[in-house]
């Protein structure tokens, strides 16, 4: 996995410190990675500007609860599975994604069957990719 081969397309902004801390230590872990804020407005307005946010390379996937699950280490296989695409993830506001939006997407990925909060999920999201990065470079952070 790449860290510059991806991006987080994030409806909203992440208000709370302690969230904005742990994201900004991710970011500063997987170089490269960029993170795209848009505005958050109903899921049609959203879905609007995450379309034209999205890169026509990128290969869409979306968080969503009813997506796929995964441990860490088939989740680091599935990045690796994926080899030089470009991956653009998105993450919905307070209302979740536009069904149509889903229903374009290449992959759904869901890191919980619970929901979070898109400010708490930005960070989790980042912590999953770190991590998927540690264990295909069989570094120390993963401990299975």
């Amino acid at each position: 996995m790449n860290p510059s081969r991806i991006r987080i397309l994030a409806v909203g902004k992440v208000r709370k410190g302690w969230l904005s801390e742990g994201v900004a230590l991710y970011l500063k872990r997987l170089p490269g990675l960029d993170v795209v804020e848009l505005r958050d407005g109903g899921m049609e307005r959203e879905a609007a500007a995450i379309g034209a946010a999205l890169l026509p390379q990128e290969r869409l996937v979306v968080l969503s609860e009813e997506g796929q699950t995964f441990t860490s280490t088939a989740f680091a296989s599935a990045l690796e599975g994926s080899g030089s695409e470009r991956l653009a993830f998105v993450i919905g506001g307070a209302d979740g994604l536009d069904p149509a939006l889903k229903a374009r997407a290449s992959w759904r990925l869901s890191l919980s069957p619970m929901t979070f909060p898109h400010d708490v999920a930005r960070l989790l999201l980042l912590e999953q990719l770190y991590r998927a990065l540690s264990i295909q470079q069989g570094g120390p952070y993963h401990r299975a």
